[in-house]
């Protein structure tokens, strides 16, 4: 992300988290067609350990176009979508069409603008590594009811392994604008883990998998913040690319691009 000066209505915080927010506008049908879903395990968990029930309230924090949003309304509960980017605020709030108990509203992680002790569980699907972490902890402790729960859900594509696994990561790397800054900035366990501190994380993995034709390939990489947009002098030697890779790999005009959905999640206090 390109450092700018501070300008004077901002602190330079907020205007990271503009920035931020920002890296995503002009890729939000891309993000809702192409992006991986969550496993439905994924909610079971939850409300098992979690110990949801009719009346809990949810905030789905950096919701994005609800794509783990619309898993807990499909279940009945209540659900708070705090989304920073217009875009993709209009796109998650189209899930009111559906579903009466949806809140979405603007706001960041470090800013939610929700009240105090009003919320059992916070949710956040890929995107905690853009987060201030000592500013969102406590915002979010301000929010969550005593004894609230949060929960830390990523979808972490197989990087490695076999030859369209490998080629699609050297793709990402040859044409990424800025891949290798984004990589640096993704979470460990440990980093997640201390985000809990002290109370002790507990962490599942479920597997996931998405079987994509060459155009769904295509909207998946371009879902990515870090690659280069139609207006991008490298964007058709991109395509290119993918279309490369995926008629090499592609059995009965699809690909498999494989996850692991991780879930670290503990009570925050």
């Amino acid at each position: 992300m390109p450092r700018r000066r501070q300008l004077r209505s901002y602190g330079g915080r907020a205007l990271k988290s503009l920035e931020t927010a920002e890296r995503f506008t002009g890729r939000v049908e891309s993000y809702r067609q192409y992006r991986p879903r969550y496993p439905a395990a994924v909610v079971d968990l939850l409300q098992a350990e979690c110990g949801l029930n009719s009346d809990s309230q949810i905030a789905d924090v950096a919701a994005g176009t609800g794509l783990l949003t619309g898993k807990f309304l499909e279940r009945g509960f209540s659900t708070t979508a705090i989304e920073p980017n217009a875009e993709m605020r209009q796109v998650c709030g189209q899930l009111a069409t559906q579903f009466s108990q949806l809140r979405c509203l603007p706001g960041s992680a470090e800013e939610t603008g929700l009240p105090q002790h009003s919320i059992d569980l916070i949710t956040v699907a890929q995107a905690m590594h853009w987060f201030d972490f000592s500013r969102a902890r406590s915002e979010f402790v301000r929010i969550l009811r005593p004894r609230g729960w949060c929960a830390v859900v990523y979808n972490e594509r197989q990087m490695s392994g076999d030859a369209f696994h490998d080629r699609y990561e050297k793709l990402l790397r040859d044409f990424g604008v800025d891949y290798a800054k984004v990589q640096r900035q993704h979470l460990t366990w440990e980093r997640i883990a201390a985000f809990f501190a002290p109370s002790p994380m507990k962490r599942a993995v479920f597997s996931n998998a998405q079987s994509l034709t060459l155009e769904a390939l295509q909207g998946r990489i371009l879902s990515s913040s870090y690659m280069p947009k139609a207006d991008h002098p490298r964007h058709r030697e991109m395509l290119a690319a993918i279309a490369d890779l995926f008629d090499e790999h592609q059995q009965d005009s699809r690909v498999q691009l494989k996850y692991d959905c991780t879930v670290s999640y503990a009570r925050l206090s």
